[in-house]
């Protein structure tokens, strides 16, 4: 049993987003800000009815809708037109087997195909249909969604209302980096130390720092400071004041004990440690849970560390379904590539949907390599080292910064991988420019990126003189024969000299970082130029 599709609509960053999952592992990766957290965050929500543990009547929020629905519909109220509330829906998709019949029906976004799941959503209650046309009397005045007339509801596919206990898929959402403080990291931990021990033990805990608080009342010191408050008698109270421990339920020993690893209190060992506990106690306070949901498990984590919690992750989860969100390569290398989904602002792909060819070649690549591209904001591809430091040099010349600090990605990528990061930009819309040599014919570039060449996020960068083959004789065509001999130190009478020289395999590399450190003004051939614009 497992989640096989998710439909969001304007909850948070995520304004439209449609994802399929599989069973067992899924590993969502993306950017800052692309929404993957979100994601585990409306999935949560769906199955519990809770946000940040708490109900959602409780947690409800005029933020909690997205941006676009939000000012659409303030727009719209204050021009005086029709304005339509905005909602969240959020729907979830179920694997189809007999034991959800009664989750089964076509109240879902994908009718008339009958399917099996729920969905909740957070809409207007008609109750309050009086109360909100006097709220919108002066609309002007109205700068938020008025959240206090909604509700939230959940029905299954079968146009039944589900309360979250019988939907039988039970979450878990894992976020060990959330817990920043001294005592939420202690509250964080005890409670889940509460939850994993059997009842009889969390009894026997209790009994025990009960008697330590006996033992504290009856201490000698303890006694003679109340008897000092009891003869005070009158001053601040016309009862007896004394001093003594909380025996209330917020006074057990959940909120005195504190958990210690090797005798350091958890709160003062590395932030790595405490995340690997906090995150393997939770899996396993999850025993009945049939989803995992983990958000970045690298955090302060070293390799090694890493390693072992994530052989833990996985052999805890056994057939469940994982959802694990991350940056880090390892984590996707340790996984496995086949279970990668690309995510971006709502929008993914999964790595085995792409073409055969593409996505074995990824699966032989360095993890670091296969996000890159993913996680820039834009990205310039070209043909080999070389290439890429003179587009360095050009973007900095041209922005006074490097393209890394403007969220770009200079990747070097060699012979036919150009159209294997192209056929991921294009799915995922990434603006991409390729800076490549016309190798004197541009008959057969414009071939071999004929898919690409039309007006889009793609755009492939070149000049079309086939008598300036390569970035060699480009520079020097954009440049002079004086000014690049002065740079790189060298005496060449003619052009084809020193092209031959700058062509010359052992010397390439070379002549790129003269040509990246130089503090001479140079000019850019205006392919470069386009790319870096």
């Amino acid at each position: 049993m497992h989640i096989t599709k998710a439909k969001i609509r304007n909850y948070r960053s995520l304004a439209h987003c449609d994802i399929t999952f599989q069973d067992g592992l899924n590993i969502l990766v993306g950017d800052n800000e692309a929404g993957k957290s979100t994601l585990l965050e409306a999935i949560s929500l769906a199955l519990t009815g809770s946000l940040n543990g708490r109900p959602i009547a409780q947690e409800l929020h005029p933020f909690l809708f997205s941006m676009q629905a939000t000012r659409a519909y303030l727009f719209a109220l204050h021009e005086g037109k029709p304005a339509l509330l905005p909602s969240i829906t959020i729907e979830l998709f179920f694997s189809d087997i007999p034991g959800l019949a009664e989750f089964r029906g076509d109240n879902h976004s994908e009718k008339p195909a009958e399917a099996s799941g729920i969905i909740y959503s957070i809409g207007f209650n008609d109750a309050y249909k009086d109360a909100y046309v006097n709220y919108i009397a002066k609309p002007k005045d109205v700068r938020s969604i008025p959240v206090e007339y909604y509700q939230a509801v959940c029905y299954s596919f079968a146009r039944k209302a589900v309360l979250p206990r019988h939907i039988p898929l039970s979450p878990v959402i894992v976020d060990a980096s959330r817990i920043t403080t001294v005592t939420g990291a202690n509250r964080y931990v005890t409670g889940l130390i509460r939850e994993a021990l059997p009842t009889k033990e969390q009894v026997q805990l209790s009994v025990a720092y009960r008697k330590l608080r006996e033992l504290f009342l009856g201490d000698d010191s303890i006694q003679q400071i109340n008897e000092k408050l009891a003869e005070r008698h009158g001053e601040i109270s016309e009862k007896t004041l004394t001093m003594t421990l909380d025996p209330t339920a917020r006074g057990g020993w959940e909120a005195a004990v504190m958990p210690s690893l090797d005798d350091v209190p958890i709160t003062l060992v590395g932030k790595g440690e405490q995340n690997t506990v906090k995150i393997k106690l939770a899996l396993e306070n999850g025993s009945g849970a049939n989803v995992f949901l983990i958000e970045e498990p690298e955090n302060h984590l070293s390799y090694p560390r890493l390693h072992g919690l994530i052989n833990a992750i996985t052999k805890k989860a056994g057939a469940r379904q994982l959802i694990i969100t991350t940056h880090s390569s390892f984590v996707l290398n340790k996984l496995g590539i086949n279970n990668v989904i690309l995510f971006r602002d709502g929008v993914s792909i999964r790595l085995n949907d792409l073409s055969q060819d593409t996505y074995e070649y990824f699966k032989k690549l360095p993890g670091h390599d296969t996000l890159r591209l993913l996680l820039s904001k834009r990205s310039i591809l070209v043909e080999g080292p070389s290439d890429e430091l003179i587009v360095q040099k050009a973007f900095h010349a041209k922005h006074g910064a490097s393209p890394l600090e403007k969220g770009v990605d200079v990747i070097s990528v060699k012979g036919l991988a150009f159209k294997r990061f192209l056929e991921i930009a294009k799915r995922l819309g990434i603006k991409t420019d390729v800076v490549t040599d016309n190798d004197g014919d541009v008959a057969a570039l414009k071939a071999k990126y004929a898919d690409y060449l039309a007006p889009g996020p793609i755009s492939i960068r070149y000049d079309t003189d086939e008598a300036y083959p390569t970035l060699e004789p480009q520079m020097l065509k954009a440049n002079n024969l004086g000014t690049l001999n002065g740079i790189l130190g060298t005496s060449y009478g003619t052009s084809e000299e020193l092209i031959a020289y700058m062509t010359k395999p052992a010397n390439k590399t070379d002549v790129a970082l003269k040509l990246f450190d130089t503090s001479e003004t140079l000019a850019f051939p205006g392919y470069i130029n386009a790319a870096v614009e």
